[in-house]
């Protein structure tokens, strides 16, 4: 394989368009065609230009070379799968499978698709999203929209049949929508949906810490209730390695009691954290609903992340969410404990060319600290 980092003429190319991508998108792109829109019709927009763009041969072609920066310092094993690099889309933005392509063509090291629901899930009325650039941020308030499992699933497991170097995941969840009931209900939900992503991606999220859904989060209420979801999860076999999506913010005792819980179950990973519910020292309106993304979630879930680490590092692998911008935040996550990295929000406020900024960042980081590949950095950070 042929590394972008070792060939000096591509490894040039590659960093001058990256740096007029970034000036484009913050000066054009941003101003004159995403922000001049809601961000509700900036993302029905953003998904259908990946519908049009990935039939686009030539197009994808353009992006991988001008885009996707390769280094062998960036390859890296977890859970038993191979990673061209460390960086992934979070849950929560391709819901129904329809970025793998770009996301592909562009350096990503995975992606979670998803998350996915075992019925169609319309999801909350909108608006959906608000923006809060002072923070970094973007309210989010969708309640799990997408198309089912029974739909969403088999395109993830296509995407990731044919993708060139990324890894794809799937995100379950329960459906929010009136048919929810009981506890028993919700357990076969996420049932009908493990059964179905089986085998068919590479890895396998289970998502029990939304916050934007009617029935609110019941298995993460108790341990008592993520034992009986997870006995139940556990009796459908599958190949792949499981992570579930942990909550952000719970105290650390009763976070810690529900990855013991976990600890006891056929879990390998562990995605830290979902959203921020918090808003304390934040001016944001009362009537906007939702969970805060990107700046709000980033010291918190570092810190969460060290704690697991510290207490559960032989046992589950972590993949950091949560405020991610640039490739130092990227290496607190690494060097707090986290494996993988995960990010959305970058997107829109940097671009589309930030997985390349974090990906060259990283590898300089690495190196000037004296290490030969990200797993050596996991963790240096933590007592």
């Amino acid at each position: 394989m042929s590394y972008v980092s070792e060939n000096f003429w591509h490894d040039a190319v590659n960093k001058a368009t990256t740096d007029l991508f970034t000036f484009g998108y913050k000066h054009v792109i941003k101003p004159y065609f995403v922000f001049n829109h809601t961000p509700d019709v900036a993302h029905d927009q953003m998904i259908q230009f990946c519908r049009v763009t990935r039939n686009i041969p030539p197009l994808m072609w353009l992006e991988r070379e001008m885009l996707n920066y390769t280094d062998p310092i960036l390859e890296t094993e977890v859970m038993g799968v191979k990673f061209a690099n460390p960086f992934g889309l979070s849950a929560g933005l391709d819901k129904n499978c329809d970025m793998p392509v770009l996301l592909d063509n562009a350096g990503f090291g995975f992606e979670t698709v998803g998350s996915t629901t075992a019925r169609p899930c319309p999801g909350n009325p909108k608006p959906w999203f608000h923006r809060l650039p002072e923070y970094d941020s973007m309210m989010v308030h969708v309640g799990l929209a997408n198309d089912g499992s029974e739909q969403v699933i088999p395109r993830a497991e296509a995407a990731w049949r044919r993708a060139r170097g990324m890894q794809v995941s799937v995100s379950i969840a329960r459906t929010n929508d009136q048919y929810c009931g009981d506890l028993d209900e919700g357990i076969e939900d996420y049932c009908t949906s493990m059964r179905r992503a089986a085998g068919r991606t590479a890895m396998i999220e289970v998502n029990v810490s939304c916050p934007n859904t009617h029935v609110g989060e019941p298995f993460t209420s108790s341990p008592e209730n993520l034992d009986r979801l997870f006995t139940a999860l556990d009796a459908i076999e599958h190949p792949q390695p499981v992570l579930v999506k942990m909550p952000l913010n719970k105290p650390w005792p009763e976070f810690r009691d529900l990855v013991a819980v976990l600890a006891e179950h056929k879990v390998d990973g562990l995605s830290i954290a979902n959203l921020q519910k918090d808003r304390t020292g934040l001016e944001i309106p009362r009537e906007w609903e939702g969970g805060l993304s990107g700046g709000p979630t980033y010291r918190a879930s570092n810190d969460i992340i060290a704690k697991t680490y510290r207490e559960f590092g032989d046992r589950f692998a972590i993949a950091g969410i949560g405020g991610v911008f640039t490739p130092r935040q990227a290496y607190a996550k690494i060097r707090s404990g986290a494996s993988l990295v995960m990010f959305i929000s970058a997107l829109m406020y940097r671009g589309p060319q930030q997985i390349t900024v974090l990906k060259r960042g990283l590898a300089e980081l690495l190196r000037r600290d004296g290490f030969d590949s990200v797993s050596e950095a996991v963790g240096v950070d933590v007592d």
